[in-house]
């Protein structure tokens, strides 16, 4: 597993469905990159532990919604970082015109859960 990563020299983008790439994992800790072209969507899901987004590149809108499915959105650019809080679904999409990088921090094992 790699140490150190650029994130824009390694860029994979996927025409059919964004791209997850995780170059760096340890037992307790994990990030992945998250390669969208326009239009692109990481769709409802959420974690038993929070979760920390950080956008590189491109625009997109982050939401995030509770128990009662009231939901909040924000949009996000470079420099902007996001707390998904663990047990609350989250999304983020692509809506900008060019390309959307961001990547996202998180405890191990993440227990991933779609959002049906």
């Amino acid at each position: 597993m790699k140490k150190c990563v650029d994130y824009f020299k390694e860029a994979e983008f996927l025409e059919e469905a964004l791209n997850k790439v995780t170059h760096i994992k340890t037992e307790e800790l994990g990030s992945d990159v998250y390669y969208f072209k326009s239009g692109q969507v990481l769709d409802f899901h959420r974690h038993k532990s929070d979760q920390i987004f950080f956008v590189l590149k491109g625009e997109g809108t982050f939401y995030l919604e509770d128990q009662d499915g009231n939901t909040e959105q924000y949009d996000v650019r470079p420099g902007f970082s996001m707390l998904a809080p663990k047990t609350v679904w989250h999304k983020l999409v692509n809506t900008g015109s060019d390309e959307l990088i961001a990547v996202q921090v998180t405890y191990l094992p993440t227990d991933l859960e779609q959002k049906k």
